[in-house]
């Protein structure tokens, strides 16, 4: 069966957007996913979309893992499925998404997208981690999908695969697991981050739900205000704003850039299914 697709990527969060409206793209065989996923035997992407039918909201945003693997949400997944259902008609600039963590709300401008991410819940505030012998201290928070954020001086001289892999992997975040985000912050309200994303299981170019974590954790421990800049490993920028109320972040968006990268067709019955799936 031969689909069209079109690639795109959210501040470097690439991704691969299709149009299953009439539900016939077999996202349930999770190889077949990974396998089109798959930078070498597929098209390459840090996570498949489909916007499918809803009757809840303009449409499903239902998100799949370079494994295959479905998972609630993605931030900058979602920036981009509003962007992409903008442009082939739709839904108009103003929509919302369903997701399974919930409806989203987003706003799409030339060249950018502003989606409303799930309240933050779930956390836990200086949590400590052993790996190979030493503590590594962190903060848990879930902005949609599970992150333990790790404050460092200078992002740039850490060990994000193989650490951040320990940490994902931790039998404190079981059984799920955890994306683990390397953060230096910046005052005032800057940031730089990086990400080691479990089902990617390695370093992404961005994670939108995790500069959101990283942002609630910076307000809430740090004395930092809203909007918050924070400056993803590919070396875009993403704004998260919002209230600050109560003691916690509340109505939180985050914006960033939507780029289309290009379009085209694949055959899924040709898609090898070998080399790249473990």
């Amino acid at each position: 069966m031969k689909i069209k697709f079109t690639k795109m990527h959210g501040a470097g969060n690439d991704f691969v957007l299709i149009d299953d409206r009439e539900g016939k793209v077999p996202w349930e065989d999770h190889f077949l996913m990974a396998a089109l996923a798959g930078r070498r035997v597929g098209i390459g992407c840090e996570g498949v979309i489909l916007l499918q039918r809803s009757d809840k909201a303009d449409f499903r945003m239902r998100f799949l893992n370079p494994d295959g693997t479905e998972v609630d949400m993605c931030g900058n997944g979602a920036r981009c499925a509003a962007a992409f259902a903008h442009s082939i008609g739709a839904t108009g600039r103003a929509l919302t998404m369903e997701t399974l963590c919930g409806l989203v709300d987003a706003q799409v401008s030339d060249g950018s997208a502003c989606v409303w991410m799930p309240e933050p819940a779930d956390k836990s505030y200086a949590v400590e981690v052993d790996v190979d012998g030493e503590h590594v201290q962190g903060h848990f928070i879930n902005t949609g999908v599970p992150h333990f954020v790790v404050p460092v001086p200078n992002v740039s001289t850490v060990d994000v695969q193989g650490l951040g892999r320990k940490i994902r992997l931790h039998s404190a975040f079981a059984p799920d697991g955890a994306n683990v985000d390397f953060v230096t912050f910046r005052p005032p309200n800057r940031m730089t981050m990086r990400t080691y994303e479990r089902g990617v299981e390695a370093e992404s170019g961005a994670c939108g739900t995790g500069a959101v974590a990283c942002c609630v954790i910076a307000v809430e421990t740090a004395h930092f205000t809203l909007p918050t800049k924070v400056k993803t490993s590919s070396g875009f920028e993403l704004v998260i704003d919002g209230d600050w109320r109560h003691g916690k972040c509340t109505g939180l968006t985050l914006t960033g850039p939507v780029k289309f990268v290009f379009t085209g067709e694949i055959d899924l019955d040709t898609v090898d299914m070998g080399a790249e799936i473990s």
